[in-house]
């Protein structure tokens, strides 16, 4: 039968619905279509500009840069590996254990040395980690508590001693290990005043005792922890026995670095319980655990001890004189997590985004009367629920490297400024591309249809494995009010200890550009040219950031008068966070 042939027979209903049925599915299975749109419909023709020729070599090293070569090996590398590359159908287990022989090949058998880059070149790092989140974000994540927070926790909050003796052991994987901040009744973000395992220093044996004082107190979603880990930086309030009437001093949080499980045998160490967390809802190949010890005793020397030590006779010393100096000094330490979650996450964007936007192209739906069905991105509906997506994911990619560049050039210099800038950033950051990207991964998963539901599309695992990042590292919400809160202390600071009733004396001093004239928006808004000027485009974001600081310090001083400090900010902390 001629599938092109129109069977008009009413005799053979069922022929000339086969035969309708056949050209439909030709239609679907010719990806380009030739399609001559009539005059009066208005319609872009994405399907046909598929067609269009672009140096997407020139693209690529445009966006990758100089790293585009280190990505392309790892990615080649597992590409002609196909027992290294993930199933579909794999369980828990076994994923774990794929994760492992992932990370092992990349590191012994590519020889790419994700953990040296850290101390070479931060940013190289961060191109690996991206390059291997394709591969399996569950590897991705596994490599980043290794590398990332177990070991930079040594090389930043530790000394000399610790980089000299643990190095190579990180670098080859041979220690691999575990970052113990998170209990099971504290997150990371309380980690200064909440956590309550603690570290007493006992001057006879010249150790520290290390103590899960209460069920509270477990180290809880402790990755690398439940099945590969064989050390921990554990997170523990430092207490010293004065000898006088307060009996015990508290320090305030240090880290310490305990081994959890016995190098050769690999059993766990006495005194320490480690309990698995289980299945999860996405990054199951990442062996997350819980930790409890029992009067675990480490050697003095296991102190990470950059920003404090105790000395053999039990003597606290620190160049930072307050608890809360060496707590800001710590976190700004630990910054690179949420640097790299951030970039992880525009990661995570390009993949779905990519995914969505090619099947868009290729899938026919519906057209004119007696035309040939077309792309369904040639519709405006499905062009604004990509379009801007794929704009917002070259945003966020330029944005978060330049956030890795500020945090390569902040690990070289060390300046103090920067450093607050970065954590700030990076907080910031962290929280709107993880936000953003969670909503986009269900849309990209919409836009696919029925086939975005199949796992093999990848959108399902996508979605579920990045959940976690609205919580990782800080909860995304809290991180805003964080945010909001150095936004106003800037604010407060200008009045050098001043009443904050004096808005007006700080906007017209350090934003008078932005107050003192009409709204920036509408005073020329006539011309194309000055709205598409990125000056004015800054211009207009600080205009409106002081308008909205300014809004939101009048309403704290309002609600402070009668609820008082704490009260007023919780009654203000969604306004404060839009901030």
């Amino acid at each position: 039968m001629n599938p092109n042939q129109t069977v008009e027979d009413e005799s053979q209903p069922s022929i000339t619905a086969m035969t309708r049925r056949i050209q439909r599915l030709s239609i679907h299975l010719t990806p380009l279509p030739l399609f001559q749109p009539s005059p009066q419909l208005n319609m872009l023709t994405c399907a046909k500009a598929n067609k269009l020729e672009f140096d997407k070599g020139s693209l690529s090293s445009y966006m990758r840069g100089k790293y585009r070569e280190s990505q392309e090996k790892v990615l080649e590398f597992f590409k002609s590996r196909p027992y290294l590359q993930t199933p579909i159908e794999i369980s828990m287990n076994e994923h774990r254990e794929l994760c492992m022989r992932q990370l092992m090949a990349l590191v012994r058998e590519a020889k790419i040395k994700p953990f040296r880059y850290i101390v070479e070149d931060p940013a190289k790092y961060f191109a690996i980690a991206e390059a291997v989140g394709n591969i399996d974000i569950s590897l991705g994540i596994k490599l980043g508590v290794h590398c990332s927070l177990w070991g930079g926790s040594v090389l930043n909050l530790g000394t000399k001693k610790h980089r000299d003796k643990y190095f190579d052991g990180i670098d080859n994987l041979d220690y691999l290990g575990c970052f113990a901040m998170t209990e099971l009744h504290h997150g990371e973000l309380c980690f200064h005043c909440g956590l309550q395992t603690i570290a007493t220093f006992d001057r006879i044996t010249d150790e520290f005792i290390i103590d899960t004082p209460n069920d509270g107190a477990i180290k809880w979603w402790i990755g690398n922890a439940a099945v590969h880990g064989k050390f921990a930086t554990v997170f523990a309030k430092l207490i010293l026995t004065t000898h006088d009437s307060k009996g015990d001093s508290d320090m305030g949080v240090h880290g310490f670095i305990v081994p959890i499980r016995d190098l050769k045998t690999h059993q766990t160490l006495p005194g320490i319980e480690i309990h698995d967390c289980g299945h999860k809802i996405g990054l199951n190949g990442v062996d997350n655990g819980a930790l409890r010890f029992c009067s675990v005793r480490i050697p003095r020397d296991n102190l990470l001890n950059r920003f404090g030590d105790v000395s053999r006779d039990g003597k606290y010393t620190s160049s930072l004189p307050t608890i809360n100096k060496r707590f800001a000094a710590m976190l700004g330490e630990l910054v690179g997590g949420r640097v790299g979650l951030a970039s992880s996450s525009v990661g995570f964007l390009k993949i779905a985004v990519t995914i969505a936007v090619r099947y868009s192209l290729l899938r026919q739906q519906f057209g004119p009367p007696k035309q040939p069905e077309v792309s369904i991105l040639d519709y405006q509906s499905h062009q604004h629920k990509l379009m801007p997506m794929l704009a917002s994911t070259y945003a966020f990619h330029f944005a978060t490297r330049d956030l890795v560049d500020k945090y390569s050039e902040i690990k070289k210099t060390h300046n103090e400024q920067l450093v607050g800038d970065v954590h700030a950033l990076s907080a910031g950051l962290k929280s709107y591309v993880t936000s953003y990207t969670a909503k986009s991964l269900s849309t990209c998963r919409e836009a696919c249809g029925g086939h975005g539901y199949a796992a093999v599309n990848r959108l399902g695992s996508l979605r579920n494995d990045h959940d976690i990042f609205q919580t990782f590292e800080g909860d995304n919400t809290v991180l805003l009010q964080q945010v909001a809160g150095d936004l106003l202390k800037q604010y407060k600071d200008k009045f050098q200890g001043g009443p904050l009733s004096v808005t007006w004396n700080y906007l017209r001093e350090s934003m008078n550009t932005y107050l003192s004239q009409p709204n920036p928006v509408t005073a020329r808004w006539e011309s194309a040219d000055h709205l598409r000027d990125p000056k004015f485009q800054l211009d207009a974001f600080r205009y409106r950031t002081s308008r909205l600081l300014q809004s939101a310090v009048a309403r704290l001083r309002k609600h402070s008068k009668t609820h008082g400090s704490f009260g007023a900010w919780n009654r203000q902390s969604t306004s404060s966070q839009n901030t």
